[in-house]
């Protein structure tokens, strides 16, 4: 029960953060890497909890290293997975997730085509304005036309739904949370045959309604409101 690589990714403000904070909370074996950015610090954030906050030139030595396994400049911000993440989870034989952008995922699903992607989706534009509304509040001030620019993002994120394993809608954390952990239990059991019990087959059984082929009428909602082409067309 080792080596596996999950990627979490979201729209900006779907509560990624407070579901990956519970979700390590229960589940044994599941190393995070905390990723590396450019942008300053928001509200309560801490160096090494919520990322390793360095400046310009040090992300680009970085780059010119080649020490990260994905980068991307987000907003005008870098942000960035080291390798080292990766190759010192598995080497402790762990499990690793990764919580990162559509375009990180990307980058990171053509150098490790095994890894286990999951995409979780707002539930509607107004519950996400909401949210990032309250945020901007607790850092201090709302600023409309950042919120603007993050719905506008989440909209074309959300467009690249299809290029994930598995879906998730977090509009009940509890329930968002639970099929996270029935996604990691299942991909465990996968890759280690074994017998299972009636628990095993229940997580079974949960994961697998989280899988895109299975999701297509939870989150057909969430398409239209957003306004993504074809989301009649969404496959089954």
């Amino acid at each position: 029960m080792s080596g596996i690589l999950f990627l979490i990714s979201a729209p900006s403000g779907s509560g990624k953060s407070t579901l990956v904070d519970q979700l390590r909370r229960l589940v044994k074996n599941l190393e995070f890497s905390v990723s590396y950015t450019t942008r300053p610090p928001r509200g309560s954030e801490l160096e090494a909890r919520e990322y390793h906050f360095i400046g310009r030139e040090e992300f680009q030595r970085m780059i010119d290293g080649g020490e990260f396994l994905e980068y991307a400049d987000v907003f005008g911000n870098y942000y960035g997975t080291a390798r080292k993440s990766l190759s010192d989870a598995f080497s402790k034989g762990r499990d690793l997730l990764l919580d990162i952008d559509v375009q990180g995922a990307s980058q990171v699903r053509a150098k490790i085509p095994d890894a286990v992607t999951i995409f979780l989706m707002p539930p509607s534009p107004e519950i996400l304005a909401m949210r990032l509304r309250n945020r901007s509040r607790a850092e201090g001030a709302v600023q409309e036309e950042i919120i603007r620019r993050r719905l506008a993002r989440a909209r074309a994120e959300i467009e690249n739904y299809r290029e994930y394993d598995y879906i998730l809608v977090n509009d009940i954390l509890d329930r968002a949370v639970g099929e996270m952990a029935a996604i990691v239990a299942a991909e465990r059991m996968h890759r280690n045959d074994g017998p299972q019990t009636a628990d095993d087959e229940e997580l079974l059984a949960k994961a697998e309604q989280c899988r895109q082929r299975n999701s297509e009428a939870r989150i057909r909602p969430v398409l239209q409101a957003f306004g993504v082409v074809n989301a009649e067309a969404a496959p089954v």
